[in-house]
């Protein structure tokens, strides 16, 4: 299940939600309308597609066409995709819907069920056990809600009858074949959310083809029903972004004068140094001294303002899904995690 469903059901079915910052993950941004396109011109798209396909990358045209003939356009899909954002969510209501006891207490069955593949993961890639857990558990609820969509038709719903994301969309059936291909398994049988993201962790084709691991030895892998692999391969994803084994991601941070106000909130991706934030008055709340690019951050809490400073590994959370609060709940949601575990 994405996350933009996640919050539709915590505020209501009819409710359409964004971000503060609306992120710009693969299938989260809002386009206006678009005119109605015609039969003909779908069948056209599919076919340069399966052109393309059996030119660029070797398919056999008739079991492509198959499994594309068998693909069900779905309206639902493209109404999720395309409503406007109408309510936005300040940090305070979007951290009640992720940081709950319940998902912790969910994030520590998993973790101790899990925590020889957590811990070896944790050695290999560096990534520590709670964040991995964190991010399965924002992403699907431990694997319970990794969506009922077949991954056939929400991709070619969204490339053959989307046209503002058409390209993406394209690009992502094209990834998704080749997957299916690879990983040996009928193409019609996987399901995942209204955009295509699949399994434990919500890859999307092209981030499963080239950050999903074989964790168990089995050589396949599966993010789908593995949660081995699954592992493995969130912790690969966070490595692969810069995840930096032992680096702190965000700490509390205090605002003196005005100077710093200018680059609040302007990019998720560090830009100046800790020294020179410092120098405009925003400064790490324990005093402790931190090197390194960072990013100055005021949110709405639940007590009132809140500033942040997030360091490179909390930009590395942001390459998954691309948005601070987002970036925010994975990491307290870790911590909660870390902590109710330790306490037995």
């Amino acid at each position: 299940m994405s996350i933009k469903a996640t919050l539709r059901r915590w505020l209501g079915r009819g409710t359409v939600v964004t971000l503060a910052v609306v992120p710009v993950g693969c299938a989260t941004a809002n386009t206006p309308e678009q005119p109605a396109q015609t039969e003909y011109e779908r069948n056209v798209l599919i076919e340069d597609f399966v052109t393309e396909m059996v030119r660029d990358h070797g398919f056999t045209p008739s079991p492509l066409k198959a499994v594309l003939d068998q693909a069900e356009k779905k309206q639902s899909i493209l109404d999720a995709i395309s409503r406007p954002a109408e309510k936005t969510l300040e940090w305070k209501d979007y951290r009640k819907i992720f940081i709950t006891q319940k998902r912790i207490d969910g994030g520590v069955r998993f973790m101790r069920k899990h925590r020889a593949v957590l811990e070896r993961a944790e050695m290999v890639y560096g990534v520590p056990k709670e964040m991995v857990t964190a991010i399965i558990g924002v992403e699907t609820y431990y694997g319970r809600m990794a969506g009922n969509y077949r991954v056939v038709d929400a991709l070619s719903t969204l490339a053959f009858d989307y046209p503002p994301r058409a390209e993406f969309f394209r690009g992502q059936l094209k990834e998704y074949f080749i997957l299916a291909r690879e990983e040996g398994i009928d193409p019609l049988s996987i399901k995942g959310s209204y955009a295509g993201a699949m399994g434990y962790g919500q890859f999307i084709p092209s981030s499963y083809r080239h950050y999903a691991v074989d964790f168990d030895g089995d050589k396949k892998r599966d993010i789908w029903t593995n949660p081995k692999d699954a592992i493995g391969s969130v912790a690969n994803y966070f490595k692969e972004h810069g995840w930096g084994s032992g680096e702190p991601v965000v700490v509390p941070a205090s605002v003196n004068g005005e100077a710093i106000n200018e680059f609040l909130n302007v990019s998720l991706k560090p830009e100046l140094s800790v020294e020179e934030l410092a120098a405009k008055g925003f400064t790490p709340l324990d005093r402790r001294r931190y090197t390194g690019l960072a990013t100055a951050m005021e949110l709405q809490g639940e007590k009132g303002v809140e500033h942040w400073l997030g360091l490179k590994n909390f930009y590395v959370i942001t390459r998954y899904n691309h948005s601070k609060l987002y970036a925010m709940a994975v990491y307290q949601l870790s911590q909660e995690i870390k902590k109710a575990d330790q306490q037995g």
